[in-house]
């Protein structure tokens, strides 16, 4: 297949891109700027420089591939609707990434959820992830339109990318505070619990939902979980670190900004990849969040 990458240059999508191309793909990829282009080609996959907010540009792209991953921001509704209508009638998958901090609540590290909400659990959400849910929605109801439109709810993913960018978000990010403050630290006591799955096993399932999901599917990607307590215990092992301290959440949303401290690290996302692993046969491999810090997380100089 000719697949078109939004978000190439991305830690997601470029690890995609790069899949893609190892199992006989080919791949244009969605990146802002030349340079970013030359690095792209120089993986192998054919940039389009452009963003976004081209509108021309991505129905063209659409038009012209046979297959759309939308790895770019899970939250764009224009662009979204615009490879959707481009698609429309044309039977051609559009893979969309989301992210299961769509259901995170406000727990502030404070305490575990006792729901882990799977693709047949009535979702939970937030006013303030209320957009995203309603553009999974909007992909999912494109199969109304001829579109065979995927969504892949991805929880916390960890492990090295093998694109441009090759380190994820949440785990990179307290490791690096980490290191700048010489302690681990987590929101609140970092109860709170998110699932989580390696980018490995995130691009597996994204290659076996190019070939065979159905139209109109969502699934979550997880593959294990862990608290925010156990990865920052994590942390401080892999760093010769003394005991995890708390991290007051006024202090993380100075810090992290007020969104990111209390949905992307002190929320609870607890979701369970159901009809992945009974639809499409996934089969992660990789063990576990903490055991990938501590004993296989690079660490920068």
């Amino acid at each position: 297949m000719n697949v078109f990458v939004t978000g190439a240059s991305g830690y997601i999508g470029g690890s995609i891109a790069v899949a893609l191309l190892a199992h006989g793909h080919s791949v244009r990829g969605l990146v802002r700027c030349a340079e970013k282009a030359q690095a792209l080609a120089r993986l192998g996959l054919e940039p389009v420089v452009g963003g976004l907010d081209d509108a021309a540009l991505l129905a063209r792209e659409a038009e012209r591939c046979d297959a759309v991953l939308s790895a770019a921001s899970s939250d764009h509704r224009p662009s979204i609707d615009t490879l959707l209508d481009a698609l429309a009638g044309s039977g051609k998958p559009l893979l969309h990434t989301s992210g299961s901090s769509v259901i995170a609540d406000d727990a502030r590290g404070m305490s575990a959820a006792a729901t882990a909400f799977d693709e047949s659990t009535p979702l939970h959400v937030p006013p303030v992830k209320a957009a995203r849910r309603d553009l999974d929605l909007a992909v999912q109801a494109a199969a109304q339109r001829g579109v065979r439109s995927v969504v892949l709810c991805n929880a916390m993913i960890y492990g090295a990318g093998h694109g441009l960018h090759t380190e994820s978000a949440q785990v990179p990010t307290l490791v690096r505070e980490a290191r700048r403050t010489g302690a681990a630290r987590v929101v609140g006591a970092g109860l709170n619990r998110w699932s989580n799955v390696h980018v490995d096993d995130v691009c597996a399932l994204y290659l076996l939902a190019l070939e065979k999901a159905p139209p109109g599917a969502f699934y979550f990607v997880e593959n294990g979980e862990a608290s925010f307590r156990e990865i920052g215990e994590a942390i401080a092992a892999r760093l010769g670190l003394g005991p995890v301290e708390p991290w007051p959440i006024e202090e993380a949303a100075a810090a992290l900004g007020a969104v990111s401290a209390h949905y992307t690290y002190g929320s609870n996302s607890r979701v369970k990849a159901v009809r992945a692993r009974d639809e499409l046969g996934w089969a992660p491999r990789h063990r576990s969040v903490t055991h990938w810090i501590e004993h296989e997380m690079p660490l920068p100089a």
